[in-house]
């Protein structure tokens, strides 16, 4: 038995126009795709599914990874009360509701219910407090589905009483498999190149849905016949791009207009491009984690707390959402233009990744290496390192990489703002090691 709280849902029972993502969904465990480890013969997921025993738990996983198919699944095969809930639709109003009814149907009686919250990360404290009581008498089994961290998302109580389970993202291998087993259910005439699955499996970013719904757009603008190519591809989702894009500019080059502005410490374009994208309805969240690897890859050490006022702004983002977090944001971009800028540590880290890429396979020097056993240090680990503190200034030089391979220099502080005190101490310490007795 199936009690919906989703307006989707009952569109989709009335509408002749149902999404090619829809109408491709997966109906058995065995024709989803990708989630090979989560789904296997015996695991504890596919167990629940084939013996119809659930117990609470919440699927963690990025967007298009299958995390409302397996709900679709368990609510088609189920023979408990299943409800959903949308927490972007529903109220506490709802939720309180349901839980009322849901002591109705307990076990031994008609069944115990099961709950489906989409997005539950969306749901404030609150709203889940409200589901707890209900989770632990055993009147509901309490299946969650979010995109975000559940450690940081759902309240420890709720989170205690339930099992995670990790959704990976889709592998363009997997979108490829999707899209091909789409048009064959399709039985189109029309038909797509290889190289034509490839981009569209590429362009997706691992989620399902948005590689589906992209492959409706370009039959539904596309002959009725013919080879579909990657080219054909091209100008039509650019097109799509530009028509659906939130206020009507392509989303990925008004954040590139935002950075470029910080970058050029221009705080009036900052504020401007900001606003075009909060005031078409833009995810704050998405524009605060931009802004975040902003200070560290753009300013960093030439300003410290940039990375501590962008990780403040994060949070005021999550608490209080739009659009009181919009001020917030708009101090934030202020902040970041206006800091001195240095790509110090940007270009520090990517020459170290590139050495780290090469020379992974030597040894820590034993001096540096830690010795928690007699053994060890039998063996020579940890023997002639020289304890900073007992020596003068708490400095003295010894080689910290590995001995096969010279010192190196990755870091260069620039002139600007808190760069120039890191200047300073790392041209002293240099002065100490040169004239450091060997």
């Amino acid at each position: 038995m199936s009690d919906q709280l989703n307006l989707f849902k009952k569109n989709r029972a009335t509408s002749a126009n149902i999404p090619l993502a829809e109408q491709v969904r997966p109906t058995t465990i065995d024709e989803i795709l990708g989630q090979d480890e989560l789904l296997k013969k015996d695991s504890l997921l596919r167990t629940m599914i084939s013996t119809d025993n659930y117990h609470s738990f919440i699927m963690w996983g990025p967007p298009g990874s299958g995390k409302t198919t397996i709900a679709r699944l368990i609510e088609t095969s189920t023979k408990h009360r299943f409800v959903q809930f949308s927490a972007v639709l529903s109220s506490i109003k709802d939720v309180r509701k349901v839980m009322k009814e849901s002591e109705y149907h307990l076990p031994g009686f008609d069944g115990n219910t099961i709950i489906f919250i989409d997005e539950i990360h969306r749901f404030n404290k609150s709203q889940q407090d409200a589901f707890l009581p209900f989770v632990e008498s055993g009147a509901i089994t309490l299946i969650g589905a979010t995109t975000e961290n559940p450690s940081f998302e759902v309240i420890p109580a709720l989170l205690s009483r339930s099992h995670v389970f990790v959704l990976n993202q889709l592998s363009d291998d997997t979108i490829e498999q999707i899209l091909t087993r789409a048009l064959e259910k399709l039985e189109t005439e029309r038909q797509l190149g290889e190289n034509a699955i490839l981009y569209l499996a590429a362009q997706s970013g691992g989620d399902a849905r948005k590689a589906l719904n992209n492959l409706e757009i370009i039959l539904n603008n596309t002959k009725a016949h013919g080879m579909i190519n990657k080219e054909i591809i091209k100008g039509i989702l650019a097109k799509k791009m530009l028509f659906y894009d939130k206020g009507g500019e392509e989303h990925f080059n008004i954040i590139s207009a935002l950075h470029k502005s910080l970058r050029g410490s221009d705080p009036q374009a900052g504020l401007y491009w900001l606003a075009r994208m909060l005031e078409a309805g833009e995810d704050p969240l998405y524009i605060v984690r931009r802004l975040v690897r902003f200070a560290s890859e753009d300013i960093g050490l030439a300003d410290p707390n940039a990375l501590v006022q962008a990780i403040a702004v994060k949070d005021v983002a999550h608490f209080l959402g739009m659009p009181e977090c919009n001020n917030a944001i708009a101090q934030l971009v202020v902040y970041l233009a206006t800091a001195p800028k240095s790509n110090s540590l940007y270009i520090a880290y990517k020459k170290a990744a590139e050495t780290a890429q090469k020379t992974g396979h030597l040894g820590v020097p034993m001096h540096i290496r830690n010795a928690p056993t007699s053994l060890m240090k039998e063996v020579g680990y940890g023997k002639n390192y020289q304890y900073d503190y007992g020596h003068s200034n708490h400095y003295y030089y010894q080689n910290y990489f590995p001995e096969e391979m010279r010192e190196q220099i990755f870091y260069k502080p620039s002139q600007f703002g808190f760069e120039k005190d890191v200047k300073k101490r790392l041209d002293w310490w240099k002065k100490l090691r040169d004239n450091q007795d060997d």
